[in-house]
């Protein structure tokens, strides 16, 4: 099968996505990219730059199958614009994150039309895939209360229609790195995410500073994608950190990022905001012990509740973090850190793992593309 895929923002995890499948895949790609940069200019301008670029070329009506297409292109209006031959196409849109639920500090920054536009991008699509169910389910329920807030002409059925052809298909992971023996020296904490308030920084720093009031020794490793706008607190965490960093900061090269995790004892999240997790799941499988809050698709990617996995969450607050990062440490210090069999989250985590994945990934969208073949097939003609 053939594959028009378009990204209006190529880079990180969409990347990530993109990339990992295409490499794998039984199927022929053409891959129509931009840079990853002014996302919410990429939102706007994105559907006129890919129908302009498809129509400079000669494009035949048989060249591809499918469109896959990221929540960053606006679906609906590509569809309209783009050449005559290719409007017939089925389209599967891939939610990486939604503008709706996306964190901002402040409700009035949000721009409501990016919402609109993920909305439009649905139900111009044959099929709607989520990176989790958490993110399928927080994004329906935010849209349902949110167009119940127009003044009229409510369209409230749009969430369940979008409901009835969403479906979930996690993004996949590899990691090269492989773990050896582990060097002497006290607790080894990683904290992975981008530098910004929805990932509560402050939280993980407080949770350091219970650890040295109570004389705790550990090493931390504090990395991620930085912005402009940084949190103050990555700054003054520091400065009152300087004797206990190993790494700190954004690692350029992918091989800098898999040894932070191979090095780490424990991985942490602190963050009020997550659709799935990749870094989570990376530091798993690099064999990180993993000290995630309950909330947000953690549950849902460590199956909890049909697996015996509930000591690898806290209860989302500074003072259990805490406690429980004194506990490992404790855990450390006596023999291990793991209880039973180490490489039991390891081996669940492998679901997602590319090889893995991707014959799971091709046999969706052909059965995306035959769903909806069978769907114009069987509508009355004229």
């Amino acid at each position: 099968m053939r594959i028009l895929a378009l990204e209006p923002y190529y880079g990180g995890s969409h990347r990530a996505f993109l990339d990992g499948w295409s490499a794998l895949s039984r199927h022929q790609w053409t891959l129509l990219t931009l840079p990853a940069y002014k996302w919410k200019w990429r939102m706007r301008h994105s559907a006129v730059t890919f129908a302009d670029d498809l129509a400079c070329r000669a494009v035949a009506a048989n060249q591809w199958d499918v469109v896959l297409c990221s929540d960053m292109l606006n679906l609906a209006e590509f569809i309209a614009l783009v050449p005559r031959a290719l409007r017939g196409l089925p389209a599967v849109a891939y939610f990486h994150e939604n503008q709706l639920t996306y964190p901002v500090r402040f409700e009035s920054e949000r721009d409501y039309q990016f919402a609109i536009t993920n909305m439009t991008t649905a139900l111009a699509a044959k099929a709607v895939w989520f990176n989790s169910a958490f993110h399928r389910d927080s994004f329906l329920e935010a849209l349902s209360d949110f167009l119940k807030r127009m003044p009229n002409h409510q369209p409230l059925d749009v969430p369940e229609r979008i409901r009835e052809k969403s479906l979930v298909y996690p993004p996949g992971v590899e990691i090269s790195a492989k773990r050896g023996p582990r060097k002497p020296g006290p607790l080894r904490i990683l904290w992975a995410a981008r530098w910004e308030h929805d990932k509560r920084p402050e939280d993980f720093f407080e949770a350091l500073d219970i650890l040295d009031a109570a004389g705790v020794d550990f090493r931390v490793s504090v990395i991620g994608e930085q912005f402009r706008d940084s949190p103050d607190v990555f700054e003054s965490a520091r400065r009152h950190l300087a004797g206990r960093i190993d790494r700190w900061g954004w690692l350029q090269e992918r091989a800098e990022y898999e040894a932070a995790l191979v090095e780490a004892d424990v991985f942490v999240s602190t963050a009020a905001h997550e659709f799935f997790g990749i870094s989570a799941v990376e530091a798993i499988l690099a064999g990180a012990y993993p000290l995630l809050p309950k909330r947000l698709a953690y549950p849902e990617i460590l199956a909890l509740g049909t697996e015996s996995n509930a000591e690898f969450f806290y209860d989302g607050s500074v003072a259990e973090l805490g406690r429980k990062l004194g506990e490992l440490a404790a855990r450390l210090a006596g023999g291990g850190l793991w209880r039973g069999d180490p490489g039991r989250l390891s081996r669940l985590m492998g679901r997602f793992r590319w090889p893995s994945l991707v014959p799971i990934l091709d046999d969706a969208i052909e059965n995306a593309r035959g769903s909806a073949r069978r769907q114009s097939e069987a509508e009355p003609a004229g």
